[in-house]
């Protein structure tokens, strides 16, 4: 049977809805950890501080993706609960647009970044080589990266999650396979990591357009005529601007990290937090893509003034987080060793600096659940400033704060704490809001 964003939801019905959209940002999460495994286990531990080294600017270029998705989804999603299909459609066929404009001029400016950006970070000879080679051919595709985030909320609209699921399928199996040829078979090096991924961005951004082109799709939404909205751009940015600022912290935070690393560690020490981010993405996925599958429900109801399920939704949402915090947290604990082997077991004083760093951090993902739901239900209700203001102070004031204080006390170990203590304060904050604003929306 369909599930509609009308029905309400039990907690089957709910994981039911969630589950690919979570599968499906799992899959995402393989692009950079496929690329690691093969280039740590088959070119070299240089090229992969490359790949992580870079990598911060790629992701916090294409973060206006998520941001249009995000933040767009929630007012289409709203629109339709208000009974205005046309207009829904108009809407989301702008904002399809404006992303793929948006990525040609960020592919540009990426693209002459790469070398400034590697440099700035301490990276000289075969190491600023990889990193310029790596980051410039991922630009070159950039605007289909772009469109392929965006889609993975607008799928969950169109009350197709899983559709989104085999999308993402496929673009992860084109990049798990072309990295084996390029790179094991063919010898191609970091080039053959970079084009693996590129082609499957390629795979997951044309697709759902073919599919969303049809005007006898299955769905709600279709793409065609259009106009310029500019009050509901602009609404759809600030909308999406916690999921955007969430990841230009990341990105900023990220180079903070190298940097800090390379100080105290040297390249052992960019190469090991390649390794944990690793780890993150697969965590972190499960949070966003519960987050992504969950919020157009939010919204649809927020539109249609449904204040008990808004409730309902609260409710459930709140718990998985705080019980999939422990589980997560858990399993990570139980199966570090063999994680971490698998990127370092070439090199032994690699492996204990990366396993010591994982223990920690692990214990960040009890609370960032919380703050990863927490901004996207706001998100969802279309208030994005709060929204943003948790993922502000989450991913970049507290990170910032204190990578540049726990190291100056406790030396390298600080810089794994700094994870622990962001996540923290940020649950804080998000509990704060949650509390106070829970009258106004009624959940």
């Amino acid at each position: 049977m369909t599930i509609q964003l009308s029905d309400h939801f039990t907690y089957k019905k709910l994981f039911r809805y969630v589950l690919p959209s979570i599968l499906m940002m799992l899959f995402t999460s393989t692009y950079s950890i496929v690329d690691g495994f093969f280039v740590s286990n088959f070119v070299g531990k240089t090229a992969f501080a490359a790949v992580n080294l870079i990598m911060p600017l790629v992701l916090g270029v294409s973060s206006v993706g998520f941001m249009l998705g995000t933040g767009g989804s929630a007012i289409v999603s709203m629109t339709l609960g208000q009974g205005k299909k046309d207009m829904a459609n108009r809407y989301f066929s702008m904002i399809v647009y404006a992303t793929f404009v948006l990525g040609c001029l960020f592919a540009a400016a990426g693209f002459t970044l790469c070398p400034i950006v590697a440099r700035s970070l301490g990276a000289t000879g075969e190491l600023l080589e990889f990193s310029v080679t790596y980051g410039r051919i991922l630009f070159a595709a950039i605007p289909f990266y772009m469109m392929q985030t965006m889609f993975q909320s607008f799928f969950v609209v169109a009350e197709k999650p899983k559709y989104n699921l085999k999308v993402t399928v496929a673009a992860g199996l084109t990049n798990i396979v072309l990295d084996y040829v390029l790179i094991k078979v063919l010898g191609w090096g970091i080039q053959g990591a970079a084009w693996a991924t590129a082609v499957s961005y390629l795979v997951g951004s044309i697709v759902p357009l073919i599919y969303f082109f049809r005007q006898h799709n299955s769905s709600p939404l279709r793409l065609g005529a259009t106009g310029w909205y500019g009050r509901i751009f602009v609404k759809t940015c600030t909308n999406g601007s916690s999921e955007m600022v969430s990841n230009l912290s990341a990105s900023v935070v990220g180079f903070l990290y190298n940097l800090q690393l390379m100080r105290y560690a040297g390249e052992d020490g960019v190469a090991a937090y390649g390794v944990l981010m690793y780890a993150g993405f697969i965590f972190v996925a499960i949070f966003i893509g519960y987050a992504i599958g969950s919020s157009p429900i939010v919204s649809y109801h927020y539109g249609a003034g449904n204040k008990p399920e808004l409730h309902n939704m609260f409710g459930k949402g709140l718990v998985l987080m705080v019980a999939g915090g422990v589980v997560l947290v858990s399993l990570g604990q139980i199966f570090a060793v063999p994680l971490v082997a698998l990127f370092t077991s070439y090199d032994a004083q690699l492996m204990e600096m990366t396993l010591w760093g994982s223990r920690i951090c692990l214990f960040s993902f009890i609370f960032a659940g919380i703050n990863i739901w927490g901004s996207s239900f706001f998100t969802a209700l279309n208030n994005g400033l709060v929204s943003a203001l948790i993922s502000f102070l989450r991913t970049l004031v507290f990170q910032v704060a204190a990578i540049l204080v726990l190291p100056l006390i406790f030396g390298l170990t600080g810089i794994w704490f700094a994870m622990v203590s962001a996540d923290l304060l940020a649950a804080v904050v998000t509990v704060m809001f949650l509390v106070q604003l829970r009258r106004r929306y009624g959940y």
